[in-house]
């Protein structure tokens, strides 16, 4: 039995216009809940492991229900402080074709957003937890939560907890007079894992691919053997390191895959080409949900976990909401070359 994986992080209301409407035309919205750190979780407990998700919310029925929501997945919420004022909404514009997704962000004075440190009991949270995972979304949002991050990072690192993080860039989130440069190195000296995209290499740590055009709708994986090779120079504590790829042709249109890295040697994912895109939101969280469940189910077999993790993210693609609802069977036989679509009767 795996040791419970422990996720820290905000959830949020989610309001998206129906059947790809934009904002102005919206008249009802679709409500769901998700968030980063919410949606690994959720990939996880659909694997069988073991959950506890952490985080703030408001006393309140919006915050009750938002709990239901996630227990109905198997999620530990026992851990969830109460307290605050409101619940985060972020509203979701879907983009289709050429025409590109938008994200409206309400978290103003979230719960979670105004949490202090002694909230947290970290040593108890931690009882239990050979996993703990964050993303770079958390410490954008307030000084107070980047302050929180690095307790828990602390004490995991003390309790010999692995430490995962999502790299994130969220360019509508840093407000609050710092930048992830500022912030994001001392967090990140920690882990022992570390995902992002392109972006998040440049924007957060500074890295840059050579030689790539992120909106040419091609990345070619070697391109980032640079970027994986700079970031453990960087940080020597990491231990594996993935960068994911997204190649968009369009809103509806993209083609998916993925590297990992451990120090020493690039493995390299099979390339997924996913039309049309049902939603896309969650997709890199599917990725890091696969991976950390490829890790700890297929221990040294890299080229296994990324291969893993690549899957789940890629159908993750063709379901509505942020939270990947597949097993393992499914991901396994997407892994073995069925792509047909085919009904399961």
């Amino acid at each position: 039995m795996v040791s419970k994986v422990v996720n820290f992080g905000e959830i949020m209301l989610r309001l998206s216009p129906p059947d790809f409407k934009r904002f102005n035309q919206a008249r009802s919205f679709n409500l769901i809940y998700g968030g980063g750190e919410a949606n690994v979780a959720v990939s996880l407990a659909n694997y069988g492991i073991p959950v506890d998700y952490i985080t703030k919310l408001p006393n309140n029925e919006i915050a009750d229900s938002c709990i239901q929501f996630l227990r109905q997945f198997g999620i530990n919420t026992n851990n969830i402080v109460r307290g605050g004022n409101r619940l985060g909404i972020y509203f979701l514009e879907m983009g289709s074709s050429v025409r590109p997704s938008k994200v409206i962000y309400d978290r103003t004075h979230s719960a979670i957003s105004e949490a202090n440190p002694e909230d947290f009991d970290w040593n108890t949270i931690f009882d239990g937890a050979s996993w703990f995972h964050w993303t770079g979304i958390t410490p954008a949002i307030s000084q107070n939560l980047a302050n929180i991050c690095l307790d828990a990072v602390k004490v995991a690192k003390e309790k010999n907890v692995t430490i995962s993080c999502d790299l994130n860039y969220r360019s509508k989130l840093w407000k609050y007079g710092k930048t992830p440069k500022e912030v994001m190195p001392e967090l990140v000296k920690y882990c022992d894992i570390a995902i992002g995209n392109e972006e998040d290499a440049d924007k957060v740590l500074g890295i840059k691919a050579p030689d790539t055009v992120i909106t040419s709708g091609e990345l070619i994986a070697e391109n980032y053997k640079y970027v994986v090779e700079e970031i453990v120079k960087q940080y020597p504590n990491l231990k594996n390191v993935a960068i994911t790829l997204r190649g968009s042709l369009s809103a509806s249109h993209n083609k998916w895959s993925a590297v990992l890295y451990d120090g020493s040697n690039m493995y390299i994912s099979p390339q997924y080409e996913i039309t049309p895109i049902v939603d896309r939101v969650g997709g890199g969280d599917s990725f890091m949900g696969g991976l950390i469940y490829g890790l700890l189910t297929f221990k040294e077999d890299l080229q296994m976990a990324l291969n893993f993790a690549v899957a789940a993210s890629c159908l993750k693609h063709t379901i509505f909401g942020d939270f990947n609802l597949v097993s393992v069977d499914e991901v396994l036989k997407l892994m073995a070359g069925d792509t047909s679509g085919r009904v399961s009767r």
